[in-house]
This record gives structure tokens, C-alpha cells and sequence, in this order.
């Protein structure tokens, strides 16, 4: 008798311990809408892409989970970021690089050699990725897609939300959700106030100088965002989601607003400096340097002091809602004459990352003198 008692407690035991095991499991659906189960929240992480929203939404100290990242996306494209964020985590400089899909070096073998328990990827990262993710994962390493490049609200909340629960940071993400949806919700109520915008608007990564046209917007990152804003994007039907547009085309347009989207790029004497660390005054100067091709003299934008930079690497981030403030600001002035995006922008790093945001990310022209 009291050794069957003894094998019905370890059997009830053994279903408490399947039950809880059950609990603690991890089902999410990503943004590609594929279903994804994890035993427990990631302990070991590649990181991929979307660097600033993995330390945003799963805490500073998810750096200690990250056993190897996608390095030049992050550290060639954002040095100066990068180097804020190396000072305050020292870990990044020791952390494995698996290299990326952007320029064809991302390598399936040293992700498995990892021995992560979630790969982490942009959507179009996993796409490039073909048969090399399908490998991954019959390695049994989990791979949840996030997608911020889209630009979308929906798209924005769902990878926060998805982050959050591998991480296991759910309140956090749930925070930075609201906080994302909060903000874009106050820029469409002001925006339905004001009316409608009539202004043209054109943007251009300023990273090869004037000489070189740099890619402009459809369908993807600012446009996108012009596009929710309420301006006309001048590159929307002339491209798909980037691409350069032609000089007569851009004259032909007569946009009233230009951003020229600027970073800390490496090795690009001529781009337009902004982000970390960057200088206003040389910020100005390229700008100006691209206000001397043929015909811009006589653009609305250029007459009427419509020339901006903004932060490429602010694009496609939790924290983009700043950039939207700005260029709405633009495009509705009564209307946003009451929000300082450069204050929200250094409020948002304070609040969610390791670093300050000491630097230049929106900035209007104006000609030396002034």
C-alpha cells in the first residue's frame, strides 16, 4: 500500500512538472506569420538587425544573452552609435560577428557553432536568407522575424509585443508599445485637425555628396512614414521601396520639403553628417553643398528654407516616432509649433537605453552667417 501511495505522488509530481513546463512555454506568431515556440525566454541570442529595439524593449543587460550579432550592419553603418554603445557595454566588443545578409557574408555555420536558443532577424534579412534559415532551424535553433522597416504602426507594436515575450521583458514591450501607438495616435489627431497637406516632399540619402543621387523612398522607411503624414512623396509610383530618382524628375517635382537623410557613415567625405556626435556647422556645410546642383537653386523647398537632415538611423526604430514629429512639424507648422522632436528624442534615450542621444538628428539648413 505505501509503496503504491509512493508511485501515485511521483506520478503526480511528474504531471505538476509536465504541467509547468507546459506553462512556461513560449508561443508567438511574428510578423511573417509564422508560429514560433521557445521552452523558456532566450537565454542565448544572435542578434541580427534592429539592435537599438532588442536593448530597448529586453533591458540594457539582454547584452549579457547576445553570443553573437550581425557586426558591420551596426558597427559600419552607425559607427558613432556603435562606439556609444561599446563604451557603455563593453561586452560588444567581444561578441562574435556571423556576418549579414546585405552584402552576402551571413554565415549559417557560425550561428549554429553559437549554440544560440533564438536567432533573431529582420523580416527581409530572413527572406535574403532562403534554404541558409530553413538550415537553422532543422539545427533546432528558433528564428522569430521582427519588422520595423515597414514603417507601420501594426507592424511596429507586433515585433515589440513578439520581442518582448522570447525575451521574456513582456512589460517592458508592453510599455514601449503603448508609448509607440501613444505617439503616432497624437501626430494623426493634429494631423486631422490641420487639414489636409499639399506640400511635395522629397528625401534623399545623402551619403555619396551631390554629385552621386542618393536613394529616395516609395514604398518602405520615410516614405512610408511621408505617406502616413499626409505629404505627397514625389518618389511614390517612381520606385518600389528605394531607389534613386532622376535629377529632372526631382527638378520637375518642385518639392516644397527636402530631407536629406544623413548618418556617421564611414569612409564618405561628402555625405551629410548627422546622428552621434555630429557637428551642426558641418552638417550645414554638406547640406549646402548638395543645394548647389543644377536647378535646386530655384526649388520651393531651397527658396523657402525647406531644407532638412535628418537621422538615417533613425528610420525604422521604436523611437522613429520623434522623425515623424519632425517632419510633420514641417508639413503642418501650426499644428506641431508646441512639440520639440529634438527634447523627445533625447527623453526616449534616457528612458529605454544605456546611452544619451548627445548628437544631431533633425536639423534644418541654414547658409553660414545666419
Amino acid at each position: 500500500m505505501l509503496r503504491m501511495k509512493k508511485l501515485f505522488l511521483g506520478a503526480a509530481a511528474a504531471l505538476v512538472a509536465l504541467a509547468g513546463q507546459a506553462l512556461a512555454e513560449i508561443k508567438v506568431t511574428d510578423v511573417k506569420g509564422r508560429e514560433v515556440t521557445l521552452p523558456k525566454p532566450a537565454e542565448r541570442v544572435v542578434l541580427g538587425f534592429y539592435y537599438e529595439d532588442y536593448l530597448a524593449v529586453a533591458g540594457p543587460d539582454a547584452i549579457d544573452k547576445v553570443v553573437a550579432l550581425s557586426l558591420s550592419t551596426w558597427k559600419d553603418w552607425r559607427p558613432s552609435q556603435f562606439a556609444a554603445y561599446e563604451k557603455a557595454l563593453p561586452k560588444l566588443a567581444s561578441i562574435p560577428d556571423v556576418g549579414n545578409t546585405e552584402d552576402g557574408t551571413f554565415s549559417v555555420e557560425k550561428v549554429i557553432a553559437a549554440k544560440p536558443d533564438l536567432l533573431i532577424l529582420a523580416a527581409w534579412s530572413y527572406d535574403a536568407l532562403g534554404d541558409g534559415a530553413r538550415q537553422i532551424e532543422a539545427a533546432g535553433i528558433p528564428i522569430v522575424t521582427l519588422d520595423y522597416n515597414a514603417q507601420t504602426v501594426e507592424n511596429h507594436v507586433l515585433s515589440t509585443e513578439v520581442l518582448g515575450k522570447v525575451m521574456g521583458t513582456e512589460d517592458r514591450a508592453h510599455k514601449l508599445a503603448e508609448n509607440y501607438r501613444a505617439a503616432m495616435q497624437d501626430i494623426d489627431t493634429r494631423i486631422n485637425k490641420a487639414g489636409v497637406s499639399n506640400k511635395k516632399v522629397y528625401i534623399e540619402l545623402a551619403q555619396k555628396g551631390p554629385m552621386e543621387v542618393g536613394n529616395s523612398y516609395g514604398d518602405s522607411m520615410w516614405g512610408a512614414l511621408v505617406d502616413k503624414l499626409g505629404g505627397i512623396n514625389i518618389a511614390k509610383g517612381q520606385i518600389g521601396n528605394w531607389g534613386p530618382l532622376s535629377p529632372e524628375y526631382v527638378l520637375s517635382q518642385k518639392p516644397d520639403l527636402i530631407f536629406l537623410a544623413g548618418s556617421e557613415w564611414l569612409n564618405k567625405p561628402q555625405a551629410v553628417s548627422v546622428g552621434f556626435a555630429a557637428d551642426p556647422a558641418l552638417a550645414r556645410e554638406r547640406m549646402g553643398a548638395y543645394l548647389t546642383r543644377p536647378g535646386w537653386s530655384d526649388l520651393p523647398a531651397v527658396r523657402n528654407g525647406g531644407v532638412h537632415a535628418i537621422y538615417h538611423g533613425g528610420a525604422r526604430t521604436l523611437s522613429d516616432y520623434v522623425y515623424a514629429q519632425y517632419i510633420s512639424k514641417q508639413l503642418y507648422p501650426d499644428a506641431f509649433k508646441d512639440v520639440d522632436p529634438a527634447e523627445n528624442i533625447r527623453r526616449y534615450y534616457e528612458t529605454w537605453l544605456p546611452i544619451k542621444a548627445d548628437g544631431v538628428f533633425v536639423l534644418p539648413y541654414e547658409a553660414s552667417g545666419k
